[in-house]
């Protein structure tokens, strides 16, 4: 059966929980160890903005980055832990999905999606700021 960016989205969203830009609010002030990744390109995240303190790992690279069967210096070292505690985003939500299960996939134990990605973060009253860098 083909499938479709839709029903991709749908199932990544039906096996990582999405949770609200309060809660990861909450989490960044309470957990130090959090990972948050924005997986959009570089140029989108200097237009918007994304979550203060987020990283930039594109959604295309993350596939290899997160790997640790691919040679170490491809890797990205924040990744080497799979039981860290991580959310994605982009912009308003479907490619952080994408990302979320990418890693839920990849057997990463602790992954959330930030609902409504950046635009809800920004809607809640949060504050952006540039990704940091790599």
């Amino acid at each position: 059966m083909a499938t479709s960016f839709g029903l991709m989205v749908a199932e990544a969203l039906a096996k990582v929980p999405a949770i609200s830009p309060a809660e990861v609010h909450q989490r960044l002030a309470q957990q130090p160890n959090l990972l948050v990744i924005d997986v959009r390109d570089a140029a989108d995240i200097d237009a918007t903005g994304t979550i203060p303190g987020a990283v930039n790992i594109s959604l295309g690279s993350l596939t290899y980055k997160a790997d640790n069967e691919v040679p170490e210096d491809w890797r990205d070292p924040a990744l080497k832990d799979r039981s860290r505690p991580i959310i994605t985003t982009c912009i308003l939500g479907p490619m952080g999905a994408l990302g979320g299960k990418l890693l839920h996939d990849m057997g990463f134990t602790d992954v959330s999606i930030l609902g409504g990605g950046v635009q809800a973060w920004k809607d809640a009253g949060f504050q952006t700021a540039p990704a940091a860098k790599r």
